[in-house]
């Protein structure tokens, strides 16, 4: 398509295109993160010792997941930009070889996690009877683990197909035999924890089989051989690698925060996981968007219409922006009275109120930073992206240091947390990444 003579949508269009995928894919995104509670929830029951196991094990793989998320993220813009180029064949074979290495990667990651599952256990600093429910619920997650990778991968190219409702009624469904399948393995077969993770690794494969039948009918309908290629699942892994690279900066950052607030005390860390748990649910929202600015923006760029791609870019801005001005000013007058909801102690719910307030002054530039890492990701700019998060983890870590070397506790050590986090890493990305915007370099990369 020509992009002098292509059309541009009015607002009205393009908030209908957006909203088409960003609705289904909040509530894919809320499903994914129920299955874990589930388990918590079914599993609290057992016992303290059990629980535990679970959390701990549950961070391992939550872990190991976070950072294979590139396989959803790869496949999306590669999918999206051959849609838009009217190249489906070439979608769906980016898709089958996204898939593959899905799978690849998902065995040899089972493999080792079932041989050092004690290991990680005991690095986690499990012991006992804690340690034991670990390896189990670690070991029987394992041949799930596989089915996860490929759940993501195989979503991606859903959404560079431009269909964010078939993972939202797959995710769904998932849930609902998680809830089932972890109950009667739990409670009706006697697993205990193992039961759990055994629940789970079915349903995840139910969905994996669900994902891999249909990208198998629409690759026999378009005549593309299912055998993946080598130099497919290779140029799938050089852009994952930035995009995990792009990851681990986050993961990292994540990392020394938790570590900074530990070492202000129990208080602090305490308050810390609660603003960081209602930080992390508002993101749903964002990442809904990113999610659609991934499958927007990249058949866009591949069918030429740099217009259209502007267009959309500055309205999905706007949408983050103004869902973040919302969220703060919704989270700041609630903050006073949504500290009783978590905990009874009045330390930790001062520190929480106060923590609560900087979150809700940092929502406007994290929806800047949501939206636009989705539009980047979209146009399959991970090398910038990856980066990029190394250098705002190198502007990041310094302000850890003052805040560290400062010496508080409670709600003064939370407050000046959270705006080193909230506030001064989320601009230190803000800036990299409007930098990037600020002309068409970047739609160079979503060429197809």
């Amino acid at each position: 398509m020509d992009p002098v003579t292509s059309t541009v949508p009015d607002r009205r269009q393009l908030s209908r295109s957006i909203l088409r995928l960003a609705v289904p894919a909040l509530g894919a995104l809320i499903a994914e993160p129920l299955f874990l509670l589930a388990d918590s929830a079914i599993v609290g029951h057992l016992g303290v010792n059990e629980l535990a196991g679970v959390g701990l094990a549950s961070t391992v793989l939550q872990t190991a997941v976070g950072l294979m998320v590139f396989l959803a993220y790869s496949t999306t813009p590669a999918v999206a930009r051959f849609l838009g180029a009217g190249r489906m064949q070439d979608a769906l074979a980016a898709g089958r070889d996204g898939v593959g290495l899905a799978l690849l990667l998902g065995l040899v990651l089972s493999v080792l996690g079932w041989v050092f599952a004690p290991g990680l256990a005991g690095v986690m600093g499990a012991e006992g009877q804690v340690h034991q429910f670990a390896v189990d619920y670690l070991r029987f997650s394992m041949p799930g683990l596989t089915a996860m990778l490929v759940v993501l991968a195989a979503t991606g190219v859903l959404r560079g197909l431009q269909d964010t409702r078939t993972p939202l009624v797959v995710a769904g469904a998932g849930f609902g035999a998680n809830i089932v399948l972890n109950y009667l393995l739990v409670y009706g077969a006697g697993l205990s924890v193992a039961g759990s993770a055994l629940g789970t690794s079915i349903a995840q494969w139910g969905m994996a089989s669900v994902y891999l039948v249909i990208i198998f009918r629409f690759s026999l309908r378009h005549g593309v051989h299912l055998t993946p290629t080598w130099a497919g699942v290779r140029a799938t892994a050089r852009v994952g690698s930035w995009l995990m690279l792009r990851t681990a900066t986050l993961r990292i950052a994540i990392l020394a925060t938790v570590i900074v607030a530990t070492a202000q005390g129990p208080v602090s860390l305490a308050a810390h996981q609660l603003v960081m748990t209602v930080f992390t649910f508002l993101a749903f929202a964002l990442d809904a968007l990113a999610i659609a600015a991934q499958a927007l923006i990249g058949k866009e760029l591949g069918a030429g219409n740099r217009p259209l791609a502007h267009a959309l870019t500055r309205t999905m801005i706007r949408w983050g922006v103004g869902f973040g001005v919302l969220t703060g000013v919704l989270l700041a007058a609630a903050a006073p009275f949504l500290d009783w909801i978590f905990t009874s102690d009045e330390a930790v719910q001062a520190a929480f109120s106060m923590g609560l307030w900087v979150l809700a002054a940092s929502q406007p530039i994290c929806g800047y930073v949501f939206v636009l890492d989705g539009v980047l990701i979209g146009a399959g700019d991970a090398r910038y992206l990856a980066i990029a998060g190394v250098v705002n983890l190198a502007a990041y870590v310094p302000l850890l240091v003052l805040v560290h070397a400062a010496d508080l506790s409670g709600a003064a050590g939370i407050v000046w947390l959270w705006v080193a986090f909230g506030v001064g890493y989320m601009v230190a990305r803000a800036l990299t990444l409007g930098w990037r915007v600020r002309n068409d370099a970047w739609m160079v990369t979503g060429a197809a």
